[in-house]
């Protein structure tokens, strides 16, 4: 695919175009769909930034996977999929020989999904595209060893140059278990972004003994000029020194839950693109969060990550 340039100056305020690239950090990897009192398993690819970087190409807006995979037969997936969707992916240099994480996704009756990973990701270098505007990342790419300590690091230095840096937690206990650990990287990880996105459960997690708000302002006041919260069918709110901002969920016949996160984030970073700024007045920051809403409730009514196109997310497209 070819980049067209972004019209991007290098720091906070400059000029913006609606081209302007999302380079999106983190793995790609295979889940393995369990239904409950199901006997068997189905393969199909995933990973949150490879489900974001997928979201952001339906929805037209230039983006870059940096990402790694084994060549292994889940690997093989991995990129026959991203192959096949066509988005631009520059498949990273590993330290040693490559192994594709693989994501045991149990699922429940009311479509929800609890995982459990078998992980590897040790990028050796993190080559952004030249006409980077936005940085995305989060997920394993934040959590697993040796790769989490360097995207922290780019993420440190993206800030510093004037690049819009943002993050999903989405956190993942089963690879982390120590929640001591898990929250002092949460919290290193708020101080170096523009935004951050957590799930209710993210926060009930990492902060059992503050409710959601009380942990998402904690997170705020580390660095973040805007807390985003996803809570399932209560939809989510935003959070800015100024203002608290929620929004519902539309009403769907819900299929499952899976990538439904990843397609608010990658409506999210649309919007951030398309503005390159934070929104934080309260009327435009209410019409990002509720096309992000829908986004995620247009997933929510498919199977599997499917996030909608564009066309589908403004309701000019069949679904």
């Amino acid at each position: 695919m070819g980049r067209r340039r972004a019209r991007w100056t290098g720091r906070p305020g400059g000029a913006w175009h609606v081209t302007a690239r999302v380079a999106v950090v983190g793995e790609a990897l295979v889940d393995l769909l369990w239904p409950t009192g199901s006997r068997e398993a189905r393969a199909v690819p995933g990973g949150s930034p490879a489900n974001v970087a997928v979201g952001l190409h339906r929805l037209r807006r230039p983006v870059t996977l940096l990402t790694s995979w084994g060549d292994d037969p889940p690997g093989a997936l991995v990129g026959e999929h991203l192959a096949a969707i066509g988005v631009d992916v520059v498949r990273l240099p590993t330290e040693g020989p490559a192994r594709t994480t693989v994501a045991l996704a149990y699922l429940a009756e009311n479509g929800s999904a609890h995982y459990d990973f078998l992980t590897s990701w040790t990028p050796a270098a993190l080559p952004l595209p030249e006409d980077t505007a936005v940085v995305h990342t989060g997920s394993l790419a934040v959590a697993v060893e040796p790769g989490a300590s360097r995207v922290l690091e780019l993420a440190r230095q993206q800030r510093a140059l004037g690049r819009m840096v943002v993050a999903d937690l989405n956190v993942r206990p089963a690879v982390r278990p120590d929640r001591a650990a898990y929250r002092a990287l949460a919290e290193r990880l708020a101080a170096e972004v523009r935004v951050l996105k957590a799930s209710d459960e993210d926060l009930s997690w990492l902060y059992p003994e503050q409710d959601t708000e009380e942990a998402a302002e904690t997170l705020r006041a580390l660095g973040p000029e805007l807390v985003v919260v996803t809570r399932g069918a209560q939809g989510a709110f935003g959070l800015t020194p100024a203002h608290r901002i929620a929004v519902p969920a539309p009403e769907v016949r819900v299929v499952d839950t899976v990538g439904a996160g990843d397609a608010f984030q990658a409506a999210l970073l649309d919007a951030l693109a398309t503005r390159g700024a934070v929104p934080t007045e309260p009327e435009e920051l209410r019409r990002v969060l509720t096309r992000c809403a829908r986004c995620a409730a247009l997933t929510c009514a498919r199977e599997g990550a499917d996030p909608p196109t564009r066309a589908q997310l403004d309701g000019t497209g069949a679904r």
